[in-house]
């Protein structure tokens, strides 16, 4: 059996304009930079990307311009999950047009106390009308969609669409639920949505991490993957983990972009849509403190 690849993909964050359109010339620049920085692959529109806050037609047309920009859609992994299916399956069949590596999708989740067998029928009618090139990374974020996505579920879709079913990213927090989906489906790439546990993921079969932290420090996660069987393994894991708990105790988006801002020396960075608030001075300490462990990770 080909050993796994061990990968890091960014949750891209989106930049804003002055009227809080999407900034899109910012929006390539960091993403290439993060690219140049180390990450094997980008996945946009996610929760750090403020995703739900974003139109379909500017996420389709933030993910066209990232690939103008030179940046190769197989390293791609658009989040195209909606409430409403038709707009699932419109995002996802223009990420599968452009060529993108797959999407990470969430369930529908306004309604809540929903069961498996609805779950299941979402993932099958957006599959079933983009068609057999569909990937689908599931997206499990229980404590913010309300609705997740369980192993009975997993099972039961790549029973009927086999390989389509490519990989799940795992953002419950859970290590004991990421370890469960990683045993009981080692076929599928899970990644963990924290890179302090890249070495209990890579070490139970998994396929590495899709962090928003990574927007700071992806030479720093990348070091780590890397050196995972280095000397320098204990070093490394403990700077990805002081950044990341450094984000823990803030407001995760906007602290992250506040940092970006910080790292480029350019507060067009920092902006956040409604219904976030950007980080004032009471958090300027621990983002200095982010920024001198992350280095230029953040800059090209």
């Amino acid at each position: 059996m080909t050993p796994r690849k061990i990968e890091l993909f960014v949750p891209v964050i989106t930049p804003f304009a002055s009227d809080l359109s999407v900034d899109t010339a910012r929006y390539v620049t960091h993403a290439q930079a993060l690219l140049v920085g180390g990450a094997h692959g980008l996945a946009p529109f996610g929760t750090t990307s403020e995703a739900n806050s974003l139109s379909v037609t500017e996420r389709m047309a933030a993910l066209e311009a990232l690939i103008a920009g030179g940046i190769d859609p197989a390293q791609l992994i658009p989040g195209t999950g909606c409430c409403a299916a038709p707009d699932t399956i419109a995002l996802s069949a223009h990420a599968m047009q452009l060529g993108c590596r797959g999407v990470l999708m969430l369930p529908p989740f306004f309604y809540k106390g929903v069961s498996d067998e609805g779950v299941f029928d979402a993932y099958a009618q957006v599959i079933e009308a983009v068609g057999p090139n569909l990937r689908v990374y599931l997206y499990h974020i229980p404590q913010m969609s309300g609705v997740p996505i369980t192993l009975p579920l997993i099972k039961r879709l790549i029973t009927r669409f086999g390989d389509q079913i490519a990989g799940l990213k795992d953002s419950s927090g859970s290590w004991e639920n990421t370890a469960a989906v990683i045993a009981a489906f080692p076929q599928i790439d899970t990644y963990s949505a924290s890179e302090s546990r890249i070495p209990e993921n890579v070490a139970a079969g998994g396929a590495g991490c899709i962090s928003a932290s990574s927007n700071v420090n992806p030479r720093g996660i990348r070091a780590l993957i890397d050196g995972l069987n280095g000397t320098d393994h204990d070093a490394l894991h403990r700077q990805v983990c002081a950044v990341r708990e450094i984000f823990e105790s803030m407001p995760l988006v906007p602290s992250i972009k506040r940092t970006i801002a910080v790292q480029r020396g350019d507060e067009n960075f920092g902006r956040v849509r409604p219904p976030f608030v950007a980080v004032g001075q009471d958090h300027a300490d621990a983002i200095a403190r982010a920024v001198h462990l992350a280095g230029s990770q953040g800059q090209s």
